[in-house]
């Protein structure tokens, strides 16, 4: 019996790290030089090998393999031995039996046995795509968390960016004050506006170690080691063609093949109470050694016995009856979990693209033209032709568009980890994403 092979060739798609689908980094404070570095080959290969989660479901599944040959072997035979303990009246030699060694064995001829190892590698199925629904919200989870923390630290640069950009407007405004140029008003503008850019990085810091923690939680290490300064992914390109998409929600999916698994089980549990009707003979042999009898063998006797399962009918009919309307039901979910697979996919599609459309506007549009708006205006400021109004106002247009257009970045890159989390498969590796030459992440 086979039953085990068949079980591991049922591994879908392989769970690797993959390089992430990123925007172009124009513009962007570039990572301050030293400090170890941390990919996310490296965070995603420790979330596939030593994730708790991860481990606890592989266990499982490790476990409900060792039930396939449990559920095919044969029931134990039996050994029965008898014995004289005493006799209270006269017999003449070779009369009674004083010893009797018996054995038996329960003979299969139904197949119970095999409709059972059935059922088991359909639930170890079954517990294997629980695997790869723990390993695959992993690592969404650990994608989202990176990708968070890279924008993150971007943020963090154009912060001290920022500050060295105001601290020359607050040197500006305070020579101009002193000739007259300005008023004290807006030096106290300036000094506001530096504080504010102070809070607003201890903010910007609380949130990187969240997102550190998070790491470490996944990557099974210990929350208060050091983890490294994550490198900005570089730009790639990547297709989303519908058909393939769907293709694979439908094959690939752990929740649609633990369903599939269900059914498969079920059907199994229709055949085993069909089965059920069939008695399984037992053979049985037995030795005897009569009383005073000088061999040691005195006679051999052989027999078989049935259960009569056709006299219990009720009970038989009421098992088949249950397992085909469980049938029904795994087959009602089956398409169940398919239908809300697809859904899944419509709405995580709408999210990427209402996310790539918010990361061109702000990268192609409002950023430049933002950028371009605080020169004119510091250049003015410095030629006395703009107003120091004019001038903070364009220094908070530009961080607050830098901000959210950070936070657009990483709901792109996380609705793609999350694509990935609902298809079931690696984008490149399934053949999804593609070299630039088509729609290009943002």
């Amino acid at each position: 019996m086979n039953l085990l092979n068949a079980l591991m060739y049922f591994f879908p798609l392989t769970l690797l790290p993959w390089g992430t689908l990123a925007s172009e980094t124009a513009g962007m404070p570039q990572r301050r030089e030293g400090g170890p570095t941390l990919s996310l080959e490296a965070v995603l290969q420790a979330v596939n090998t030593v994730n708790p989660s991860v481990q606890e479901a592989r266990a499982r599944w490790d476990a409900a393999k060792r039930r396939v040959p449990q559920a095919a072997a044969w029931e134990d035979p039996k050994f029965s031995f008898n014995s004289r303990l005493g006799r209270f009246v006269n017999i003449a030699p070779d009369g009674f039996t004083d010893q009797m060694v018996g054995v038996e064995q329960m003979i299969p001829v139904s197949g119970k046995n095999r409709s059972k190892a059935r059922v088991a590698a359909a639930e170890a199925l079954g517990a294997f795509e629980q695997v790869r629904r723990h390993q695959l919200d992993a690592v969404a989870k650990a994608k989202a968390s990176y990708f968070r923390l890279v924008n993150l630290r971007a943020l963090l640069d154009f912060n001290r960016r920022d500050e060295g950009l105001l601290g020359q407007t607050l040197g500006n405004s305070r020579e101009k004050f002193e000739v007259g140029g300005v008023s004290q008003g807006d030096v106290l503008t300036a000094e506001t506006e530096l504080e504010k850019v102070h809070e607003a990085r201890q903010d910007l810091e609380q949130q990187v170690s969240s997102e550190e923690t998070a790491l470490r939680v996944l990557m099974n290490r210990d929350p208060f080691l050091p983890l490294g300064y994550p490198s900005t992914p570089g730009p790639e390109g990547v297709d989303l063609p519908l058909e393939k998409l769907r293709a694979l929600v439908l094959t690939n999916r752990p929740e649609v093949r633990m369903a599939q698994a269900h059914v498969t089980a079920s059907l199994a549990k229709v055949e085993f109470a069909r089965r059920e009707w069939i008695p399984d003979p037992t053979v049985s042999l037995q030795a005897q050694r009569y009383n005073e009898a000088s061999q040691a063998v005195s006679e051999v006797s052989g027999g078989v016995s049935v259960n009569l399962p056709w006299f219990n009918g009720q009970k038989y009919r009421a098992e088949q009856r249950e397992a085909e309307s469980e049938t029904a039901a795994a087959q009602s979910a089956f398409q169940n979990a398919q239908l809300e697979g697809l859904g899944l996919l419509r709405d995580q599609l709408a999210k990427i693209r209402t996310s790539s459309h918010h990361v061109e506007l702000y990268r192609d549009r409002l950023l430049p033209t933002a950028r371009r708006a605080l020169e004119a205006n510091r250049a003015g400021y410095a030629s006395n032709t703009a107003t120091f109004l004019g001038l903070v106002t364009s220094e908070q247009d530009l961080r607050s568009l830098e901000a959210t257009y950070q936070q657009h970045r990483s709901d792109y890159q996380t609705a793609l980890a999350g694509l990935e989390a609902i298809v079931g498969a690696d984008l490149r590796l399934a053949g999804v994403s593609r070299p630039p030459g088509g729609h290009h992440a943002p």
